[in-house]
């Protein structure tokens, strides 16, 4: 499993990239799900870096998360509404873990509360997701070229630029 430090290490590009559009979003990406019937699922999602880590974690009962139950695998892209992409945007991609640990869990939910007010402290989570991050690309539009920033473990990042 790779931590957050190291993904930024590897795959800096992306990395910057996915910060600076998760942060512009209020934290809002959409997260990409295969559901029951092999069809993919897009659903909002606000994943959270915390103790070096990225987590999907919010609503306990929702689809997407039955979908990651069934099969870990997942997309995360920024959200956009810029078809110009002038700000960029990223997708990782990787597998999910269901992590069982209270502790955990618990220094969770009061970072969240002290970080945003959300209080979700005492709460039950039906699912408590790390991602293990496995690939990435990223888009940004550099003096009027495309460049598409490609990462996948065990490689280098790439950019092919695109005229």
């Amino acid at each position: 499993m790779i931590s957050w430090r190291e993904f930024t290490e590897v795959a800096p590009r992306i990395a910057t990239v996915f910060a600076r559009r998760h942060a512009a979003t209020g934290n809002l990406c959409m997260l990409a799900t295969l559901r029951s019937d092999g069809f993919p699922r897009i659903s909002p999602i606000e994943p959270r870096i915390f103790e070096d880590q990225l987590w999907i974690v919010g609503m306990p009962g929702t689809t997407k998360f039955h979908d990651l139950s069934r099969d870990p695998r997942f997309c995360l892209h920024t959200a956009t509404v810029d078809t110009e992409v002038k700000e960029g945007d990223a997708k990782l991609f990787g597998v999910v873990e269901d992590v069982a640990d209270g502790a955990v869990r618990e220094r969770f939910a009061e970072a969240l509360y002290e970080e945003t007010g959300l209080d979700i402290r005492g709460q039950e989570f039906d699912h408590f997701y790390r991602a293990d991050v496995t690939g990435g690309s990223a888009v940004e539009v550099t003096d009027g070229h495309l460049d598409i920033t490609i990462w996948k473990r065990g490689e280098a990042e790439r950019v092919v630029r695109k005229h």
